[in-house]
């Protein structure tokens, strides 16, 4: 009863405050206002720009480790792909290798590609395609989804055939008349593939990524017929090799770790030598992706901070004017038996109350701001980012208001009573 009657009377007094001088409430919480909006739409455009980007990557897909020529992060210096580009590819004869040896591992394929392609059917043709060759299992390192037709059988890709799954754009464009151009037959540098698949319409990539629209997916012994790879050159088509771990693999310590020596013996690499090949983890671009938006997020609160402290010195200037305008209904409150607590907490309400004012009106803005058209960015207020404005902005009105409710609650009730 004793916690509703102080909101009860926190709100009524708060709400007085607010009418008996609207101009001077709304310039001392702007500063808890903008201050808010500062650091709520830094975090709601970082989490969205990150959440964006990290589902771009989808694609390397989860659990899986990376078997290629170059590292997926680069290197510190600005020569560092001097010591990378004269390393040898993966090869089809090591994919071969760490199928047949290796225990760690639930699957393993080789896939390569090939961009700015051209694909004809007929009269119609669609220009600056990805053509990938996957060899099997490649369906567990990314999942391909079908709209019409079907995947990529295991006698295909293990023989080589003339196959082809088309991207929802290449088939809209090469079939136009068509619903589901399946059976029917491209050419790709001048081989026949029979359709066998239409993918799901995916949509524009954010980091404007080929999308999986605009692609081809073959058999990889039928991409060999057309590029030179696989056979672990420096100077061809780079392949890569998708390796994905066990359930029971922790962090895929063991999998890494059994590559690592699989390949080196492979490679016939004596104990001294460096590696010549890159073990890429998709996690490694999360992480680099992570320490930007670190920075960005604490420049945000750098910058919401110092509003945040302006408002702060707002809402402690209006609970001064507060108590001393109600010494005088203090002074009685306190003769008629309340206890100091309850007058030190009344005017905390009020105060946090007043914060929390100005930081659902940031919270307001920001939301406002999730409506503001972005491109392919989609920004989403979250939950998490709504409740810790909330918190930020109780805690500011907590200890704006903590000095002017302890000096309410020391007030003499005999001397505030006579006061005017």
């Amino acid at each position: 009863m004793l916690t509703l009657r102080l909101i009860s009377e926190s709100l009524g007094f708060a709400w007085k405050a607010l009418k008996s001088n609207l101009l001077r409430t709304i310039l001392s919480l702007l500063g808890v206002t903008i201050g808010i909006f500062s650091i709520i739409a830094v975090l709601t455009l970082v989490d969205s720009l990150e959440r964006n980007i990290r589902d771009s990557f989808n694609f390397l897909g989860s659990d899986i480790i990376y078997l290629d020529k170059w590292p997926f992060t680069g290197g510190n210096t600005r020569d560092w792909w001097k010591d990378y580009i004269k390393r040898p590819n993966v090869s089809y004869n090591e994919y071969r290798f760490l199928k047949a040896n290796l225990k760690t591992g639930s699957h393993v394929s080789i896939y390569a590609f090939a961009n700015e392609i051209t694909v004809k059917a007929g009269s119609n043709g669609i220009n600056k395609i990805l053509l990938r060759g996957v060899a099997p299992d490649y369906e567990y390192m990314r999942e391909v989804n079908i709209d019409h037709g079907r995947y990529l059988t295991s006698d295909e890709i293990e023989g080589g055939r003339n196959v082809v799954i088309l991207g929802h754009e290449v088939a809209k464009a090469l079939f136009p008349k068509m619903d589901n151009p399946t059976g029917e037959f491209v050419k790709i540098k001048n081989l026949r593939f029979k359709v066998v698949g239409v993918g799901q319409r995916q949509g524009e990539s954010f980091l404007g990524m080929t999308s999986v629209d605009y692609e081809c997916i073959i058999p990889y012994d039928s991409f060999r017929k057309l590029y030179n790879t696989g056979s672990g050159r420096w100077d061809e088509l780079g392949s890569h090799i998708g390796l994905k771990g066990q359930e029971n693999d922790l962090g895929l310590v063991l999998l890494e770790n059994e590559i690592r020596g699989t390949m080196r013996v492979k490679r016939g690499l004596k104990p001294a030598q460096k590696d010549n090949f890159a073990i890429n983890r998709p996690e490694a671009i999360a992480n680099a992706i992570a320490g930007v938006f670190d920075v960005l997020s604490m420049a945000g609160w750098i910058i919401g901070g110092f509003s945040m402290l302006v408002g702060g010195f707002g809402i402690a200037n209006i609970m001064f004017v507060s108590v001393k305008e109600r010494t005088s209904i203090i002074g009685l409150q306190k003769s008629l038996g309340a206890k100091n607590y309850f007058v030190l907490f009344q005017f905390l309400f009020e105060s946090v109350l007043l914060s929390m004012i100005g930081g659902l009106s940031g919270l307001l803005l920001v939301w406002l701001l999730t409506f503001a058209p972005f491109g392919s960015l989609q920004v989403i207020l979250s939950v998490p980012n709504i409740v810790l404005g909330l918190g930020v902005s109780s805690i500011i009105g907590l200890v704006a208001g903590i000095v002017p409710a302890a000096m309410a609650a020391r007030l003499d009730p005999v001397i505030a009573i006579r006061a005017n």
